[in-house]
């Protein structure tokens, strides 16, 4: 998609944008992490000062619109600890392989996402990092390189491939050097950019990778995974963790205080969805019989998992349209087949890498060339 503006307005928790509706924070959780208490406390805050709201973003970050006073937000979300470098609280951009070290995957890099989080924030460089700058780490299930990260980690049976916008260096690294090799990518970005956003968007990236000796064949990429886990989950250890998707990415304040009391690690999802992990059997029959009810979504046959949309009006003044309403009106009358993404507008914001998208025109909605 074309840039349409030079600086970077990318909003934070305290660099907040002003929306249609009102003023948007957004706060990074590094591989969509999050701890009970700590969603309690956003829970609160949105309520205080936010439409009562949380929004899922398909980074696994977190966002409040509505905001009446940003700078109360700002202290809330660093009383709970989710601010640790006002320097660099945009650029902690890390989306991770969820289910990593619980279920599945080849390796868990639940440490690495901590190391790379720690070793951003400790380089100043770095603090010059765009605001959609997107580091991957993906276990080696598949569900994370196919988001095309500007600089990614992908671990293998033989080694880690670091990817450079979803695709495959050849370069293969140790898994003690993953967050050294992400980091030095990064801070050559930083250098040569110009007015780039993304890796994708230079000409030639090959200084990104200089110094770095490839062993295998490049070239190879790997396919989007647009649907979450979702339902009762058995993790390697026995405990059980609960996938449920969002609709439309949006947890009101009483879902998430719902989903804090359980009081156990939540990971948020690239697809607007959460896990709530680490369960005792019995906790996990209790909390899905809570949580259902109240709207969140266990079942892998419904339609919610197949649909999403931007905000569109009334929070975006350049949406043509209501798309949220749209978007649900579908998911109740109509049969979907594969992923549809409903927009406001031409910018067809959040819109996923395959599948149909829809934009809002004074006739109507109508399918957009991909």
């Amino acid at each position: 998609m074309k840039r349409l503006r030079d600086d970077d307005a990318c909003p934070g928790a305290l660099q907040v944008h002003q929306a249609a509706d009102g003023a948007l924070a957004r706060l990074r959780l590094p591989g969509g992490m999050i701890t009970g208490a700590q969603l309690e406390a956003l829970a609160h805050t949105a309520t205080e000062f936010g439409n009562g709201t949380l929004e899922l973003t398909v980074r696994g970050n977190l966002q409040l619109r509505g905001v009446s006073d940003a700078t109360a937000v700002a202290d809330a979300a660093a009383a709970a600890g989710l601010l640790p470098s006002p320097t660099h609280e945009r650029v902690r951009n890390i989306v991770a392989s969820p289910l990593s070290g619980r279920a599945g995957g080849l390796a868990d890099v639940r440490p690495w996402v901590t190391d790379l989080d720690a070793a951003i924030q400790a380089d100043p460089d770095l603090e010059r990092l765009p605001g959609r700058f997107l580091f991957g780490i993906d276990d080696g299930r598949g569900d994370i390189s196919g988001l095309g990260a500007d600089v990614g980690a992908h671990v293998l049976a033989d080694g880690v491939a670091l990817l450079l916008a979803g695709c495959d260096t050849g370069i293969r690294v140790a898994p003690g050097d993953v967050a050294t090799a992400l980091i030095a990518v990064a801070r050559r970005f930083v250098e040569i950019r110009g007015k780039a956003w993304r890796i994708a968007e230079l000409a030639d990236p090959s200084p990104l990778t200089a110094g770095f000796a490839p062993t295998a064949t490049a070239g190879a990429t790997y396919p989007p995974v647009l649907r979450p886990p979702v339902g009762w989950i058995t993790q390697d250890d026995a405990h059980v963790a609960l996938g449920a998707a969002i609709p439309l990415g949006v947890l009101t304040a009483r879902q998430a205080e719902f989903v804090a009391a359980i009081d156990a690690p939540v990971v948020i999802t690239p697809w607007r969805s959460l896990l709530v992990c680490d369960l005792a059997e019995g906790v996990a029959d209790t909390s899905l019989r809570v949580l259902a009810p109240m709207g969140l979504v266990f079942d892998e046959n419904s339609p919610w998992l197949d649909i999403s949309a931007c905000v569109g009006s009334p929070g975006c003044e350049k949406s043509q349209a209501d798309v949220r309403a749209e978007a649900t009106r579908v998911a109740a009358e109509e049969d979907v087949d594969g992923h549809v993404h409903y927009v406001g507008c031409e910018r067809a914001c959040g819109s996923p890498p395959t599948g149909q998208v829809f934009v809002a025109t004074p006739e109507g909605f109508r399918p957009v060339a991909r």
